[in-house]
């Protein structure tokens, strides 16, 4: 393969482009589709606080599923899941037409309707990540993971941009042409083949479903990766204050609010570009950590800036940081787990991810209150540093980690007929043999 191909060797393989298509469809359409839906509550209300309720509405149902959706993306073909879950997603979007064309009025529909979203989330977030190590060979899998971050960060920078031109010409062509992306996407995502071969159900109880929590408490390397975002994103928080930054420290208007919410996006893009061609394969454990490290840096940069460049500068070098953590964090997570418990295991992993960015934008507000602006963002990235260090002292099997696990490793833990050795070693954990501390 030539090296101006080989950044993007994992596109060769049709069912993961497939997937990158449908999902990149979703979320530019989902992200066009939030300009409309916050410009006409707060049209209708002139809360802010309402504002916040739509956020709000879409996490509960999230955060009360999302381990349900893990154990089902365990048992079913994820596919089918998706493509359940963007029909839903359809179903939303008409509904919000629906409700524009006949003159809304109330918002209690529009948070029903996010609500709803809210629950195709929990299941789209676990499947999601579950789903590539079906798709790609284990050598393309880093490869994979570049590609459809970047999807993901352009859909994130492009969406409310593209979302805010088409909204000149009224909500109910936002939600037009968000029902008919989400279309596209549905049909796209029913041609993918995943490989699937049911295996022997198990019953659905508290503890099959809590499986993931057990695993990633046994698992040094997992546990360490997922709680150490968890803790950096919520303590550098520092993206959820940006319009109190633009309005009073940085004086720049929305117009370079809008420039600065676009930065950290356009450095996790082009990181992930970066990573797509180059990727990381030696010194894995402090790539991570130093992907962290910069996050907080930049945080602290970035609280201490009155000037608009220097902000910009910190904002994409906060992204960048962002992503290299989150590229190495997914790599390690999947390739560490089971088959038979990936969706659960990606369901827990979504928790930590949901919980960082919604409790992460709380402890922001909340520190401003306390502390005031700046001294609440400076504190952030310093919070951000200490974690880091802490992190690399609790977990050294993180932080000494030359390579990452052998694609041989990833075979290794399926077990004869797709099972899993995670579960086997279990069964024979009962019988007197070895218990999870062994199950690779």
């Amino acid at each position: 393969m030539s090296d101006s191909l080989k950044g993007f060797s994992a596109l060769r393989h049709r069912n993961f482009a497939l997937f990158l298509g449908s999902r990149f469809l979703v979320q530019i359409a989902l992200q066009i589709q939030s300009v409309a839906v916050g410009w006409q509550v707060y049209a209708i209300t002139g809360e802010a606080l309402d504002l916040g309720l739509v956020g709000l509405a879409q996490f509960l149902p999230f955060a009360a599923l999302v381990l349900v959706a893990g154990q089902v993306a365990d048992h079913h073909d994820k596919r089918w899941i998706l493509a359940v879950c963007f029909a839903v997603d359809l179903l939303c979007a008409l509904a919000l037409l629906a409700f524009t064309l006949f003159g809304l009025r109330e918002i209690w529909p529009v948070l029903a309707v996010m609500a709803v979203f809210g629950v195709a989330r929990a299941f789209v977030m676990p499947t999601t990540q579950a789903i590539v190590m079906s798709l790609v060979p284990a050598e393309d899998f880093g490869n994979a993971v570049a590609i459809s971050s970047s999807a993901f960060h352009v859909a994130v920078i492009g969406g409310p941009t593209v979302g805010g031109l088409l909204y000149l010409a009224g909500p109910e062509t936002v939600y037009t042409v968000v029902a008919g992306l989400i279309a596209l996407a549905t049909v796209s995502i029913a041609f993918v083949h995943t490989g699937f071969q049911r295996r022997q159900r198990e019953p659905a109880t508290w503890h099959t479903l809590l499986e993931g929590l057990r695993f990633v408490r046994s698992r040094p390397v997992v546990l360490g990766a997922i709680s150490l975002d968890l803790f950096a994103v919520l303590f550098g928080g520092a993206t959820a204050l940006l319009p109190a930054y633009a309005n009073d420290v940085l004086h720049v208007g929305p117009t370079g609010l809008g420039i600065l919410r676009t930065a950290p996006g356009v450095g996790a893009a082009l990181t992930a570009v970066a990573l797509a061609h180059a990727p990381i394969t030696r010194r894995v454990g402090h790539w991570m950590f130093g992907g962290v490290a910069v996050f907080g840096a930049a945080t602290i940069v970035f609280g201490l800036s009155t000037n608009f460049a220097v902000s910009l500068v910190a904002l994409f070098l906060l992204g960048a940081g962002d992503m290299v953590s989150m590229y190495i964090r997914h790599i390690l997570v999947q390739f560490e787990t089971p088959d038979a418990i990936r969706g659960r295991v990606s369901a827990v992993n979504s928790v930590f991810i949901g919980a960082s960015n919604e409790l992460g934008e709380f402890e922001s507000g909340a520190s401003v209150v306390l502390l005031g602006l700046v001294p609440a963002v400076v504190f952030g990235g310093v919070a951000t540093l200490v974690v880091t260090a802490a992190w690399m002292y609790l977990f050294p099997v993180l932080r000494t980690m030359d390579r990452f696990p052998h694609a041989a490793s990833a075979s290794a833990l399926r077990g004869p007929a797709g099972g899993s050795q995670w579960r086997y070693t279990k069964r024979k954990g009962r019988r007197g043999g070895p218990k999870r501390r062994g199950a690779r």
